[in-house]
Order: structure tokens, then sequence, then C-alpha cells
């Protein structure tokens, strides 16, 4: 009896040790290629985004009540452990991320050379060579960002962020609007890149396909490096509508240090 309960217990070890074996030799398979998938998470502060209902303040003690946050995600580079680097193909490198959608919280970026990528770069918004290529050139895209509400027109060109709720203060007591749109204005173009290194290695194999989970923090949007006041752009009784001016390169400024990536998953 006793030699067959180690004759079994054996059988199981080998087993274990043969999946655990093959399951690093996938893992250790740089050849082909996969997929990742960038996830962008929004909050405010400390706190996960709740839309329409959550009171989120800022050091300026206004509180936003954010019906919609929108941005456009592009112009994908990855780079290796070794420090060479994959740029995703600008044809399908435009996404759109929004709150308010099921589909607008995870990309996944196809045919992805098989290796260990250690960082990653992207846009918010289209970047101006793309722009330049005339509506023709934007494909697809145009038509999607039509549809998401992301287009000015043709003439003026898409919005990079769209940022919109109500607001108090101090000095504005009723909920009034607000809608903060970034994109190109005059001389000043907005679009931004953003650099982040990824805390573990995202290994991308034909049998993994890892998710990098960025955290984005929607306060620093207009209570960045760059403070500014609602209240100090309520005019006319429209609301704080910020589409242009001085403090659009300021918030563009912020926009690109609201990303940090919290983790990756090697599933």
């Amino acid at each position: 009896m006793k030699n067959t309960l180690y004759k079994a217990l054996a059988i199981v070890a080998i087993s274990i040790s043969l999946i655990s074996c093959s399951s690093d030799d996938n893992k250790n398979d740089t050849s082909g290629s996969g997929s990742l998938i960038l996830e962008y998470d929004n909050g405010f502060g400390t706190n996960d985004l709740i839309l329409n209902t959550q009171g989120n303040t800022t050091s300026n003690n206004e509180v936003l009540k954010i019906s919609l946050i929108k941005y456009i995600v592009s112009n994908v580079v990855l780079t290796k452990a070794d420090g060479t680097t994959v740029t995703y193909p600008k044809s399908k490198s435009y996404f759109i991320a929004d709150e308010g959608a099921a589909d607008g919280h995870e990309f996944k970026l196809t045919d992805i050379p098989a290796g260990d990528y250690v960082k990653v770069k992207f846009g918010i918004g289209v970047d101006e060579d793309q722009w330049k290529l005339g509506a023709t050139g934007q494909g697809d895209f145009l038509a999607q960002t039509d549809k998401a509400g992301m287009l000015w027109s043709w003439a003026a060109g898409y919005k990079f962020l769209a940022f919109e709720g109500t607001f108090t203060s101090p000095t504005v007591t009723t909920p009034t609007p607000f809608m903060i749109h970034t994109g190109k204005t005059g001389t000043d173009y907005n679009y931004t890149e953003v650099t982040l290194d990824l805390p573990t290695k995202a290994l991308v194999r034909t049998t993994i396909t890892p998710t990098v989970h960025f955290k984005i923090d929607l306060s620093k949007i207009i209570d960045g490096t760059n403070k500014i006041k609602l209240s100090d752009n309520n005019a006319g009784g429209m609301g704080a509508m910020i589409m242009g001016g001085a403090n659009l390169p300021l918030i563009t400024q912020n926009i690109s240090a609201m990303f940090k990536v919290d983790h990756v998953h090697n599933d």
C-alpha cells in the first residue's frame, strides 16, 4: 500500500515538474509575436472616478462633479530591456479612452514582437504631422472621433482631451458647468507625449498577453504643476469654458503628468 502511495506521489511530482518546465520554456521563448493591452483607469486624486455624483475637491477648494472625460491615445512606442524600440503602426495607433464607454478603458495592441518590455510612450491627441495629411489621410479614425464627439470640425481639428461637468467654489455657490477641451488653438498645437517606465517587465509572448495598468489622476488637469481656477474662467453666465487662450498650454503641461503605471499583469 505504501509503495503504491509513494509511486502516486512520485508521478504527481514529476507531472508538476514537467508543467513547471514547460511554463518556464514558454516564458523564455521570445520568438514570434503576441499582443499587449493598455488599460486606462481614471481617478481623481487617490479616489476612483464616479461620474456625475462624486464631489472632487481641488487645492483651490473648488468641487467638481465630472460628467465626461475622454482623451485620444496615440503613437504608442514600446522599449525592450535591451534598449530597442517597437513603434506601433500609426494607422492602428489611435484610441479613444472614454470613462463612460464599456470599450473605452482597454486597448489591445497586436503583432508585437515577443520580448521583455520595460518602457512605454504614447501621445495624448493627434500629432500635427498626421493632421496635416488632411481629411482623407485620417482614414476611419475621422468618422470614429466624430461619432465620439471628439472632433470640433475638420477645419478646427480634433479634441485631444474633453473634460466636462459642473463645479462650485467659495465664490460660485450654484453648480455651474465647466468644459475643458484641448487641441489645436491658434499657434498652439497642444499635443503632448507621455513616457513611463514599467515597474516590472511586460513579457510579450505567443502565449502571454501582458496588461499595462495605468492609473490616471484627473485632478492634475487643473490642479497639477499649473493651478487653474475654474471660477476665474466663469464668464458671461456660460460657465467655465476653457478651449483656448493662455490656460490651454498650461493644462497641456499638466496632462502629461497625470499618468503613472500602477502595475503589469503577465497572464
